[in-house]
């Protein structure tokens, strides 16, 4: 046993009282300031809301997404919102004023100061090209549910008068609001998220299981030509073939260089022993039609080109896009599917230097029950599966080496499930890709297990296992959902990063970091997670004090010496997992003592509820006084110690 010392004591509680004196001058806020404050130029404010591809073709093709502006009394940067409804809705919800204090001052683009039109997408313009100007949110008027929308929702446009307003909403439709009525429609609270992001995984699977099924029904169709025996070659054997039958190749070795199917048909070898070979110089397979399975055989000899091939001429900033198309989504690839909705590949085998399957424009197309085998150095390799327009399935397979196992362009919905991955640069990589679901993968040895970015929205990834990696989960993006996952034996567990996303029910064991707190705008609700036993519980960066915690819902740390005294299952006082008190409480049996120092106890009051004394790091208010979660934690730390 360790004793404490007195004197230990002693010094410890006049350091403490010292950093509550030093503390109270140092951060005490005057007078709020709101009538004197103005906008800033946007660009100097921290932004949130929108995704990178709104933000990016408004930029780009010059049309406009009205944007709002908010000071906040605990919180030195001016938060700029994209979107005001987004704003509103922030503002509405009450982990907000926990998190940043009061606003002080609410401004929001105001189209009075222009001639606001739509385009024949709906996107809003400026008849010369002016500027928008500023008002305060209060005084403005809202038209809502009109014809106005950014490429990936409707939007809420503001006025400063309201003569101007009902004119826009005479044109485009809609009906129009004040500011507290618009908050009110915005609110969207998390625990209703909760029930949202969980239907979401049911329609999510609902919607894979269809697609499944529909590709296993083309394994039905009648066989009408053998290869070798009613036509020479596979590619006479795809000519003869009538559509919606079947192509069988027996047991051996055939020859295909970007051969194509351009009609309805299904073709099936006889597993590993039926190989389909290409010359090593170009894609394998090219499916160019809806409706193609291609069935139980091997494919070898792709090409190599995974990035080389680049758009010819002179590209401009707004073919951003194009750019992308061309870097990931037109390299070799041991199947293409292009324009096949519909189509499946299952149970094939796929060794290649370059991608493995790339689905462009094909939605409903799956990879089911396949395993592709990429290059053992991620450098030289590149995706397993390119999914790129497509909403699309990846389900059962396995992925081992390359760079990405499946990577994503813009294929919102699509879903990836149950598979297998090793050895890769990301397992799962989102890009420019909202509304995903990536659910029961295993996924180890990798950079990064999944990997978020570009700022998407409403993505769900739930019931994975990432261990043995660079990093967990890193999550880019706003209002998506991280449940039950387990993250162990990583560099990093997770990032809690974006906006108003839910994380949930995870356990995250073992990992040199837990969790990094990233994100300077701590709206994101992580309640329930099993966080324990790692190096580091918490990294975080700059930002305000992150709450995370809701009413008594908050996360278990492991076993600490903090009493329930009720047996209501939440710890007798909060818990500051990034406090140099707290902190240290795992593992040092003196902090347990200074911790109930006078000085402490008021030094954490003060830190967790007075206006102006709130630092960075990370408080949870009800802390659990047992796992959220027994028996994932219990497999997750006896898979550790095995």
């Amino acid at each position: 046993m360790t004793f404490v010392t007195p004197g230990a004591v002693r010094v410890a509680t006049l350091v403490l009282a010292g950093l509550l004196v030093v503390s109270s001058g140092a951060f005490a806020l005057g007078p709020s300031p709101g009538d004197q404050l103005r906008p800033v130029p946007f660009d100097r404010t921290l932004s949130t809301g929108m995704t990178y591809v709104d933000v990016n073709r408004a930029e780009t093709e010059n049309f406009h997404i009205p944007r709002a502006e908010v000071y906040f009394s605990q919180y030195r940067f001016v938060v700029g919102y994209y979107g005001v409804e987004t704003a509103a809705g922030e503002l509405a919800a009450p982990e907000t004023t926990t998190s940043f204090g009061d606003p002080l001052a609410v401004f929001v683009s105001d189209f009075s100061t222009v001639s606001p039109v739509l385009t024949a997408g709906g996107y809003l313009t400026t008849e010369r090209g002016r500027a928008v100007g500023w008002t305060r949110a209060a005084d403005a008027s809202f038209v809502v549910g009109s014809d106005a929308r950014a490429p990936s929702r409707p939007i809420a446009v503001p006025f400063g008068d309201r003569a101007d307003a009902a004119t826009f909403a005479a044109e485009y439709g809609g009906r129009v609001v004040d500011w507290e009525t618009l908050q009110r429609t915005a609110e969207n609270p998390l625990d209703r998220r909760r029930a949202r992001f969980e239907a979401r995984v049911v329609d999510g699977n609902a919607w894979a299981d269809g697609v499944a099924a529909d590709g296993r029904a083309l394994l039905d169709r009648p066989t009408a030509v053998v290869v070798g025996e009613d036509a020479p070659t596979l590619a006479a054997a795809i000519e003869q073939a009538p559509p919606n039958t079947t192509v069988r190749l027996p047991p051996g070795t055939y020859a295909a260089t970007n051969l194509t199917i351009g009609k309805p048909l299904t073709l099936v070898g006889a597993g590993n022993e039926t190989v389909v070979r290409g010359d090593g110089t170009d894609s394998v397979l090219e499916l160019r039609h809806p409706r193609v399975a291609v069935s139980s055989l091997r494919i070898e000899g792709v090409g190599p080109n995974g990035t080389q091939r680049r758009p010819h001429g002179n590209l401009t900033q707004a073919d951003w896009s194009q750019v992308v198309q061309f870097a990931y989504g037109q390299g070799d690839a041991g199947v293409v599917m292009h324009r096949a909705n519909g189509s499946v590949v299952h149970d094939v085998t796929i060794d290649t230097p370059a991608s493995g399957v790339i689905v462009r424009s094909s939605d409903r197309a799956a990879v089911v029950d396949s395993r592709i085998r990429g290059s053992d150095d991620p450098r030289e390799g590149f995706m397993g599966v390119v999914l790129m327009q497509s909403r699309a399935l990846v389900h059962g397979s396995t992925f081992v080496g390359g760079r990405d196992a499946v990577y994503t362009h813009r294929a919102d919905g699509f879903v990836v499930r149950d598979n297998h991955m090793r050895g890769e640069r990301y397992g799962v990589h989102f890009m420019y890709t909202s509304r995903g679901l990536v659910a029961n993968n295993t996924i180890r040895d990798t950079r990064a297990g999944i990997i978020i970015m570009t700022r998407p929205v409403e993505n769900v990834v739930v019931g994975n296992d990432v261990r043995d990696s660079g990093y967990g989960v890193i999550p880019v993006g706003g209002d998506s959902y991280y449940a039950r996952n387990v993250l162990a034996d990583n560099d990093h567990g997770i990032s809690v990063s974006g906006h108003r996303s839910v994380y949930e029910g995870n356990v995250i064991a073992d990992n040199g970091v837990g969790v990094r707190a990233s994100t300077l705008f701590p709206t994101n609700w992580v309640v329930g997670n099993d966080i324990v036993d790692n190096d580091q519980q918490i990294e975080t960066g700059r930002g305000p004090l992150r709450t995370w915690s809701r009413g008594d819902e908050g996360n278990y740390w492991g076993p600490l010496p903090i009493p329930d005294a009720d047996g209501d299952g939440v710890l007798d006082r909060p818990y500051r997992p990034t406090g140099p008190v707290d902190g240290a409480l795992r593992d040092q049996p003196a902090a347990w003592t200074v911790s109930r120092a006078p000085s402490a106890v008021a030094l954490r009051a003060a830190g967790t509820d007075v206006s102006g004394l709130r630092s960075a790091g990370v408080v949870d208010r009800s802390p659990r006084a047992s796992p959220a979660t027994p028996d994932q934690l219990a497999n997750a730390t006896r898979e550790a110690g095995a």
